[in-house]
């Protein structure tokens, strides 16, 4: 019996769409602050998991509910 080495790869998951991960060495508040650039939305979001989904490690970004005023 060998043991086999699997790579996981970091995606990020936003309003439906997968993003790809701008680089292992960031972390995630450092990918989600990239991210933001493009959805600004993502400036007060927090950040779910990873989940584990075949190859791939999941991060969720989810909105925070904020009030006006």
């Amino acid at each position: 019996m060998s043991l086999q080495v699997q790579t996981l790869t970091r995606v990020f998951a936003y309003n439906g769409t997968e993003l790809p991960c701008p680089g292992n060495n960031l972390s995630v508040d450092e990918v989600r602050d990239i991210y933001s650039a493009t959805f600004p939305e993502l400036t007060n979001a927090t950040v779910e998991g990873p989940d584990n989904k075949g190859d791939k490690l999941v991060y969720k970004f989810v909105k925070t509910a904020g009030a006006k005023g």
